[in-house]
């Protein structure tokens, strides 16, 4: 079937209208209309072959939540009408050990969700940009917020699960204390989900104005990084870090923030390598430098129950289809609080 969609023909050229083709359900499949989808610092690198193996046309998009319309004979999990939402996956194997595991993401036959083979045309996956996505079941996530906070809930399939697993992993709670640095897509959904697990957060951020908002975001202190007597302060007394950047930066200023045994684990995915930190500061206090890639499909629907429980969604600013080019340049400049999110309804106007 033909849908609309916006992408991009290079990545030297502005997103625009286009039509792409989406197959028909087959027995195990899902047909989605989107309602939304969030817009992930990643669909710039891709769609401007920033990183590199686009292929074009590219329809970007990993942050979808809709409603189900139509699915295939063998499908009892959902049915026509329901809240779902597709995150960053869309196929894996299914049988090596990561997928055994219920971890998807770490699968080296991991189909993302655009710019990723596949046997559709055009013989690469196009993303959430677009009127409709068909998806097997088993990658299709149940949204049970209220249906008026979808908008806000798209960003949870790829920012959300993205620092919801770390914190999981490395068993943030009650006692711990946790850092979370910059303010960003990402770290704005740190300190909440990290908030909500009843971790002790302090927020890091370059920036002065954002003291006041990481705290309303839930942060129990901010630290201006560029302070050092405010970062002396925190010395040898955190867990666990997400450090959440996607710029380059020296990583052993919050290295040494970590008590004995403690962790930092990176998500933001910089353009460029990080200064190497001096392994003194690893051995001395046993720390460790880690990393992390969202989640795999079982800890995304535990990740959006719990969000779902708590009152979690991301703070965006909703933006029709056309508005998409400015967006990315906003973002790139830092200027917006704190995740674009696209009205698909829009793309027909």
């Amino acid at each position: 079937m033909l849908v609309q969609a916006y992408g991009a023909y290079a990545g030297d050229q502005p997103l625009e209208p286009l039509a792409i083709k989406r197959r028909q359900p087959g027995p195990h499949d899902v047909q989605i209309d989107i309602a939304f989808c969030g817009v992930c610092h990643s669909d710039l690198h891709q769609v401007r072959s920033e990183w590199a193996g686009t292929q074009f046309p590219c329809v970007p998009g990993h942050e979808i939540v809709g409603r189900v319309t139509a699915v295939g004979e063998h499908v009892h999990t959902f049915q026509p009408g329901d809240l779902v939402g597709v995150g960053c996956i869309v196929d894996s194997c299914r049988h090596c050990p990561d997928c055994e595991e219920g971890l998807e993401n770490y699968c080296d036959n991991m189909v993302g969700t655009y710019n990723a083979p596949t046997q559709d045309e055009p013989g690469w996956t196009l993303g959430g940009y677009s009127q409709k996505i068909v998806v097997h079941e088993h990658y299709v996530l149940r949204i049970r917020h209220p249906e008026d906070q979808l908008a806000a809930v798209a960003p949870l399939l790829c920012a959300g699960i993205t620092t919801y697993s770390p914190l999981r992993h490395w068993n943030v709670g009650p006692g711990k204390r946790v850092g979370v640095v910059g303010i960003g897509g990402l770290g704005h959904m740190g300190i909440k989900i990290a908030h909500a697990l009843g971790a002790h957060v302090v927020a890091f951020t370059t920036s002065e104005s954002k003291r006041e908002a990481a705290k309303a975001l839930g942060a129990d202190e901010v630290v201006v990084s560029r302070h050092t007597e405010e970062m002396a302060v925190q010395a040898k007394r955190l867990d666990f870090i997400l450090n959440t950047v996607a710029a380059p930066h020296k990583l052993d200023a919050f290295l040494g923030l970590l008590k004995r045994d403690g962790t930092m684990a990176l998500v933001g995915a910089p353009a460029s390598p990080h200064p190497s930190p001096n392994v003194f500061n690893l051995i001395t206090k046993r720390r460790a430098l880690a990393g992390s890639m969202i989640g795999g499909i079982p800890e995304t629907q535990e990740m959006l129950d719990f969000c779902a429980e708590h009152g979690i969604v991301a703070d965006i600013e909703l933006i029709r289809a056309n508005e998409i080019n400015t967006a990315y340049e906003r973002m790139l400049k830092g200027d917006v609080k704190y995740r674009f999110v696209i009205d698909n309804g829009t793309l027909i106007a």
